[in-house]
């Protein structure tokens, strides 16, 4: 997950996958739960949720939309599918996402 302020991540916070697969991946609640606590110290919104695509584009997967819970935050996907990795960013509203400009800086 990505945490900052207006919008602009400041800090990664790595999830564990608690799902025994190498091709999904759940948050445990309790970690999801101190990390939120440990945003709101310092003063913090959650800004965006990335993940990785082995095998796939960069571009949000059926599951993905599916399982979007912040219609506010960006998702960002990066795909390894290919020798050099590919990024897309989006924003997954009414179950539709949108692509997003992004700079990383």
């Amino acid at each position: 997950m990505l945490s900052g302020r207006n919008r602009c991540a400041e800090t990664i916070w790595k999830m564990d996958n608690t799902a025994a697969s190498p091709n999904a991946f759940r948050m445990d609640e309790q970690q999801l739960q101190i990390v939120f606590n440990e945003m709101k110290k310092r003063g913090h919104d959650l800004v965006g949720i990335y993940h990785s695509h082995p095998a796939a584009p960069p571009v949000p997967s059926p599951l993905d939309i599916l399982y979007a819970a912040y219609e506010d935050v960006f998702y960002i996907i990066v795909s390894l599918a290919n020798q050099k990795p590919a990024v897309g960013c989006f924003r997954i509203v009414g179950k539709k996402p949108y692509s997003s400009p992004y700079v990383v800086g």
